[in-house]
């Protein structure tokens, strides 16, 4: 499978297209939802690259410190990347991690609202449906890298994997399950229903329960699949994005069932 095409010496990746559709997908999403809730729209792109560099920046970290198994035994721990600062930041040697895009999305976000005076809850709000679109779409270009894909499968749905993709260890094995396709499906149902949620019950949300909400289902959902997934960065022999998926869940449940219970509803838009 073609993983780009070349325009004169320049070899464009498919994977990086891919990507930055979702993110032009997730800042129309964006606008048209601060539009609704009478928001400066603008601000959704002036705040694009804000969000995109802090993105990419905290999902390469969270690459170098949780290196997936196959890396590791490449040499490339985090030992590695720290003693060798150019390919710490030359993505071609590794991957981005999700978590890390949203934790260095989310700072971001914070300071692009503080120097513009706005409340970082309400457009964590409004960025919330948008990160999963984005998320959804962008899954796509791990499909043409075939390099998210789980246990063996013999499920009709089961998509091969090239020879050289494939982990040593299931090298007898062709067929594995889609775990982008799973993923990028979770996202798509996570985004409707905060989209709908967000326009059912507008009296009943405080500014940041959106955020919240989000912060629970795709939890959710990368939790189940991470028992799927062949190649999961290990700490001290524990699944690092897994038991981080799940301390960030319970956190947020908590968060969003104490502050509804402290108070009562609060109107944040109409």
């Amino acid at each position: 499978m073609p993983t780009g095409f070349n325009i004169g010496p320049l070899f464009i990746h498919f994977y990086g297209i891919i990507l930055m559709v979702g993110a032009v997908g997730a800042a129309f999403l964006a606008e048209r939802e601060a539009r609704r809730r009478g928001k400066n729209s603008e601000l959704v792109w002036d705040g694009l690259i804000w969000v995109l560099i802090g993105g990419i920046i905290g999902a390469r970290l969270w690459h170098i410190f949780t290196p997936p198994p196959s890396m590791v035994e490449q040499g490339y721990t985090t030992l590695y990347y720290l003693t060798h600062p150019l390919d710490a930041i030359n993505t071609r040697l590794g991957g981005l991690g999700i978590p890390g895009a949203v934790i260095g999305g989310a700072i971001a976000l914070y300071f692009f609202s503080r120097r513009r005076k706005e409340r970082f809850a309400e457009w964590a709000d409004i960025a919330a449906p948008a990160l999963a679109l984005g998320q959804a779409i962008g899954r796509w270009g791990n499909f043409i890298n075939q390099e998210l894909y789980g246990k063996p499968t013999d499920l009709p749905w089961g998509i091969f994997i090239e020879p050289q993709n494939r982990l040593p260890e299931f090298m007898s094995f062709t067929h594995f399950h889609p775990l982008f396709l799973y993923e990028s499906l979770w996202n798509f149902a996570n985004m409707g229903f905060l989209l709908w949620i967000g326009r059912r019950y507008p009296d009943k949300l405080k500014a940041g329960d959106l955020f919240l909400m989000y912060l629970i289902g795709y939890p959710v959902g990368r939790f189940l699949l991470e028992f799927l997934r062949l190649d999961s960065a290990q700490i001290a022999g524990i699944n690092a994005n897994q038991t981080f998926m799940l301390v960030v869940m319970i956190l947020a449940a908590g968060l969003l069932f104490w502050r509804h219970r402290q108070s009562g509803p609060t109107v944040i838009n109409g």
